[in-house]
């Protein structure tokens, strides 16, 4: 097993009852979206707390092999991207000890979601594709899929029937919108529940998008 990762924990509340882990981008941490929290127009009764874990240093083969927090390393930066999947696996195992931790505090699954910025967002969707848990929700921001070929079926995932968001920056250099286009597209061909919504801007997070996920976040843990 490996080790449990580190984590900034937000909570709206002194005995909370759903539990969002969000997932932070290449090179930056879990201090990330911290600031977010306060952001959110959340419903009065939300009893939240939200996990944003540290990502562990490893050298990034498309920085020049420079250490940083990564998710995984990153071969080339093609369209296709060729990415490390054995960190991919790593790190989705470690995330679910991230839920399992939410679990054993009395947080049931389907009251967790799993939101994730760019590399986080490739994690929270192998993670929603993956594991044995009914989630509340999955929120990808300005990221993409990987491994494709291996999507479930909705039929044939236990979260086929858990709402997917994703929000795409226009003017996005890093992660190109075509990637999250083609991210909707294989999702809702497979069955799942998607909602996709573009924003103009760069590989970033606006106030309105803030807002768009507030009352996402208040629809599926009201």
């Amino acid at each position: 097993m490996t080790d449990l990762l580190p984590f900034v924990s937000v909570e709206t509340s002194d005995q909370p009852d759903a539990a969002v882990i969000w997932l932070h981008g290449l090179g930056s941490d879990g201090h990330d979206f911290e600031s977010l929290v306060p952001a959110l127009s959340l419903s009065p009764n939300a009893a939240i707390r939200f996990v944003f874990p540290h990502a562990p240093r490893r050298p990034v083969t498309v920085n020049g092999g420079m250490a940083m927090r990564a998710w995984y390393d990153i071969y080339e930066m093609t369209l296709d991207r060729k990415v490390d999947m054995a960190n991919i696996d790593e790190s989705c195992q470690q995330i679910e000890q991230l839920i399992q931790v939410q679990l054993d505090q009395g947080i049931p699954a389907n009251r967790i979601v799993l939101a994730g910025f760019s590399q986080g967002g490739v994690i929270a969707y192998q993670v929603a594709l993956r594991t044995q848990h009914i989630l509340a929700g999955v929120m990808a921001l300005s990221t993409y899929l990987v491994a494709g070929e291996q999507i479930p079926s909705a039929k044939d995932c236990v979260n086929g029937h858990t709402p997917f968001l994703i929000h795409h920056g226009t003017q996005d250099p890093v992660v190109m919108p075509t990637l999250a286009v083609k991210a909707k597209d294989m999702l809702s061909e497979k069955g799942f529940l998607v909602e996709y919504k573009t924003y103009p801007i760069p590989h970033s997070v606006c106030p309105e998008q803030v807002d768009d996920i507030s009352q996402w976040l208040n629809t599926v843990l009201a």
